[in-house]
């Protein structure tokens, strides 16, 4: 078996980390690559470094190193190879990881044994009516966005052609059941089990007590509308990155996409684990 790292070497402790779970990953007999990105001279002892794309293509798992910022970066530069992802956590939540540091040898143990099981995590396919049109798949979100904190956007939800909601605020989060417990909880959107299949559309500080976050099956197509005559610039964002700033009336199209994430994880209710553990600050 082939295990690739991917540590976040801008985050303290990632290299020595890394270190550790290669050390650990040779003693079990499985072959250690370690992704490197242009520009990157990170050296790690049991560990062959490689081009990303190559070590992705030839390892059986990834594991990342850092916070859920390295898990959606590895996610979206792996899509085309559908390696099943563990993240290891050096970050302050790390919600989407099931191994923490004090785990790192149990963890990889099991992983090496083949005793976890992969979670299924839907994807969102996102385009900009742009020119060139703006796509990208996300993992946790898509989030529109204000640039001037002291004026509002206006747009309108549309569900498969007909019109659901017309909003005023700061913008709107549509969130995948894996992304309900990032910004879209924060914002006052539900928690939804990973499990389920279904998009969550929360409006940012709407400027009405009746526009309630919406639950939709993830076999529907969303389409949100800008107002034309609203002059405020508003952005598009995909977890956290590819900041796009859009035209004003620009349509932004939104559906499950075909590729799904698998995340590796230890046991069946890891998530609402980490809800306990991690979302109520124990």
């Amino acid at each position: 078996m082939i295990a690739c790292l991917v540590p976040n070497i801008q985050k303290a402790g990632a290299v020595q980390t890394a270190a550790r779970a290669a050390a650990i990953l040779h003693r079990l007999g499985v072959e250690v690559l370690l992704a490197q990105q242009p520009g990157e001279t990170c050296c790690v002892q049991y560990a062959r470094s490689l081009p990303r794309q190559e070590a992705f293509a030839a390892a059986d798992w990834l594991i990342t190193v850092g916070g859920d910022g390295t898990i959606l970066h590895a996610a979206k530069h792996s899509l085309a190879y559908n390696k099943p992802i563990l993240g290891v956590n050096l970050g302050r939540t790390g919600f989407l990881a099931t191994c923490e540091l004090d785990e790192l040898e149990q963890k990889l143990s099991l992983l090496a044994q083949g005793q976890y099981t992969l979670d299924q995590r839907m994807l969102l396919d996102v385009c900009a009516k742009t020119d060139p049109p703006w796509r990208h798949t996300a993992l946790n979100d898509t989030v529109l966005y204000k640039s001037d904190m002291l004026h509002t956007i206006d747009f309108s939800v549309y569900c498969d052609g007909i019109l659901v909601n017309r909003s005023r605020g700061d913008g709107v989060i549509v969130a995948t059941p894996t992304g309900s417990t990032a910004y879209s909880l924060s914002a006052g959107g539900p928690i939804l089990d990973a499990a389920v299949q279904g998009i969550v559309v929360t409006p940012i500080c709407a400027h009405s007590l009746q526009r309630p976050p919406m639950v939709f099956s993830a076999s529907r197509r969303l389409t949100i509308q800008l107002d034309t005559a609203d002059r405020q610039a508003v952005y598009i964002s995909s977890d956290g990155a590819e900041q796009r700033l859009l035209p004003h009336g620009c349509e932004i199209e939104i559906a499950q996409a075909q590729q799904c994430v698998r995340l590796i994880s230890f046991h069946p209710a890891d998530q609402f684990q980490a809800i306990d553990q991690k979302l109520k600050g124990r």
